[in-house]
C-alpha cells in the first residue's frame, strides 16, 4: 500500500492547501514515486485552483436510503429502534424516513420483520480524477444543500488508494475542523500533518485536532507552524507540553499570500521554499518509519 500522509488543522484559513499543494508539486518533481493529492474538502474544494488539473474521469456517488412500502409494513417499530441516526420514525398510522440523517448502513431493511424496507440511491455528489503534470490529482464535489461529505470522501479514499502504486505517497488535503469529515480523512493515514498557526485560536483548535488524530486514531503526528513570527508563544508552548514536534515554520511572507491570491502555486513562484518542503517530507518519511 502506498503511504498515506494527511493535511489537516483544527480550523480554516491555516494553510492546509498551501502545504498540500507545494509537498505534491515538490515531491513529484523529484520523480522518484508516483505523487497524488486528493482534495477532501468536498464542500469546498480549492486546491485545483492552483494544480490547473485536466479532469477525465468522473464518477457519481450516492446513499442507499430507505423506501418502506405501507402494504406491506406491520408498524412494528423495529425499523425505528435499530437506526442510531433518527432517521425512521413510527408516528402513529405510517412510517417517515428522513434521507438527510440517513447513513446508509442499511440495518433498518435487514431487521424489518415484514421485508417492507427495500433501498433506493440518493445523489449526494461525485468524484473527479485527471491529471496536473507529474502530479495524480483527485477532488471531491458535495451537491449544493447536502450535508453528507463523509460518503464522498470514503470514495475518493476507495478510488486512489488501493490502485495507488506501493511506493507512491497521497497527501490527502482535508477539510477544516475536527468533525466527522475530517475523522474520515486521517482514518488509516499513516501520518497527520497539522498546520496552525501562532494565536491563542490556532493553539486551541490544534489541540483538538492532535486530540483526534493521535489520541483517538493513534496517528503518528506534526505540526507545521504558518505565518510564523506573528501573533504569540500559545503555540509552543503547547507542543512542547504535550510533546507534539513542530516540523516545519514559514515565515509571515507577503509574497506567499501575494501568489496564493492569484491562484499560482507558491513553490513556483518562489522556489527557496522547495527545500524546506522537501526536508519536511523527508522528515514525515522518517517518523512513518518508525512508527511502522
Amino acid at each position: 500500500m502506498p503511504r498515506v500522509i494527511a493535511i489537516a488543522s483544527g480550523k480554516g484559513g491555516t494553510g492546509k492547501t498551501l502545504m498540500a499543494t507545494g509537498l505534491a508539486r515538490v515531491v513529484a518533481a523529484e520523480g522518484q514515486r508516483t505523487v497524488h493529492l486528493v482534495d477532501c474538502d468536498v464542500e469546498e474544494p480549492n486546491a485545483h485552483l492552483f494544480l490547473s488539473p485536466e479532469l477525465v474521469a468522473s464518477e457519481e456517488v450516492t446513499l442507499p436510503v430507505p423506501r418502506v412500502d405501507p402494504a406491506q409494513c406491520s408498524l412494528c417499530g423495529r425499523c425505528a429502534e435499530v437506526c442510531t441516526f433518527h432517521a425512521v420514525a413510527v408516528v402513529r398510522d405510517r412510517v417517515l424516513v428522513f434521507p438527510e440523517l440517513c447513513h446508509g448502513c442499511g440495518s433498518c431493511a435487514r431487521q424489518c420483520p415484514s421485508r417492507a424496507i427495500s433501498e433506493e440511491a440518493r445523489h449526494l455528489g461525485r468524484i473527479e480524477l485527471g491529471r496536473a503534470g507529474e502530479i495524480r490529482f483527485a477532488q471531491g464535489l458535495l451537491d449544493v444543500g447536502e450535508a453528507m461529505a463523509t460518503p464522498i470522501i470514503r470514495r475518493l479514499k476507495q478510488r486512489v488508494i488501493p490502485a495507488a502504486e506501493p511506493s507512491a505517497v497521497v497527501f490527502l488535503d482535508a477539510p477544516p475542523g475536527n468533525a466527522c469529515p475530517v475523522v474520515e480523512t486521517l482514518r488509516h493515514a499513516d501520518f497527520a500533518l497539522l498546520v496552525t498557526e501562532p494565536t491563542p485560536f490556532g493553539q486551541h483548535d490544534l489541540a483538538i485536532a492532535v486530540e483526534v488524530a493521535r489520541d483517538e486514531l493513534g496517528l503518528p503526528v506534526g505540526v507545521v507552524v504558518n505565518r510564523d513570527g506573528t501573533g504569540d508563544a500559545s503555540v509552543d508552548t503547547y507542543c512542547a507540553d504535550a510533546g507534539v514536534p513542530i516540523l516545519l515554520r514559514i515565515p509571515h511572507d507577503r509574497r506567499i499570500a501575494e501568489v496564493y491570491s492569484e491562484g499560482r502555486l507558491w513553490v513556483d513562484e518562489l522556489p527557496e521554499y522547495r527545500e524546506p518542503l522537501l526536508r519536511l517530507y523527508t522528515e514525515i518519511r522518517q517518523r512513518m518509519g518508525a512508527c511502522a
